[in-house]
């Protein structure tokens, strides 16, 4: 074990996937198991006294599930990294929803795990720079899609636009569209330098307008690089939109 080993707790009710699991980290480089639970009361109870840098997870255990249990490690300051280990698909949405920082389906493999490893220490890297004051927190480089049972992650940069429908966000990107359940203003919170607001309902990559135009109509509607339909601007949204472009 060095200095800057990353701390691993495994929390899964079985043994033997408690066992693989510390096999499989153990033969990853720069790695200190922590230490091992079996349910979520106990994982919880671990986190207070290790601390641990990452935590992986299973979501079916007796007693509190993983969902929860990583909704309550999220409160703990510094919180550690979520890695859910399970042997169901069926969780992933929820999983991210639950701040996880990557989804394993069992049997686990090591390059698979070596993939997430090397997330949580970009993630506790990022973390201490902006601890130090270095450099800001900085929004997701991706958005989760979930497509019939699987996920799918959308780079925020291939996103045109994002409409709301009922309690879903439609992402229009590059590759088609797909639906999240996040809501708008959260997404206007955290990507506000990238998107631009031009309805209530409507948030629009800021490069992606060339121009804005008035209707016959007399409703004004951005015209954009990679959607052939105009979007509606509403009145309420124009006179900051405006300024907007006009000192990007």
């Amino acid at each position: 074990m060095t200095a800057t080993a990353l701390r691993v707790l495994i929390v899964d009710d079985e043994p033997l996937a408690r066992a693989r699991l510390r096999a499989l980290l153990e033969a990853q480089p720069g790695v200190d198991v922590a230490g091992e639970a079996g349910d979520g009361e106990a994982a919880v109870a671990a986190c207070n006294a290790q601390r641990p840098d990452l935590v992986l997870l299973d979501i079916r255990m007796p007693g509190i599930d993983g969902l929860e249990t990583a909704r309550r490690l999220g409160a703990l300051q510094p919180r550690p990294a979520i890695v859910f280990c399970t042997a169901f698909d069926a969780h992933a949405l929820s999983a991210f929803e639950a701040q996880a920082l990557d989804y394993l389906v069992k049997p686990v493999r090591g390059e698979r795990l070596a993939e997430a490893l090397a997330k949580v220490r970009t993630f506790l890297a990022g973390r201490a720079r902006q601890q130090d004051g270095t450099t800001p927190g900085q929004p997701r480089s991706q958005l989760c899609a979930r497509l019939r049972g699987s996920l799918r992650l959308i780079p925020v940069e291939d996103i045109r636009y994002l409409q709301a429908e009922e309690k879903y966000v439609v992402v229009h990107h590059a590759r088609g569209e797909d639906l999240i359940e996040e809501s708008l203003k959260s997404l206007e919170t955290e990507f506000g330098e990238r998107f631009v607001r031009i309805h209530r309902n409507c948030l629009v990559a800021r490069d992606q307008i060339v121009e804005l135009r008035r209707g016959l109509d007399a409703h004004v509607h951005a015209v954009l690089r990679d959607v052939p339909q105009p979007l509606e601007v509403s009145r309420r949204c124009l006179t900051q939109l405006r300024e907007t472009l006009r000192h990007p």
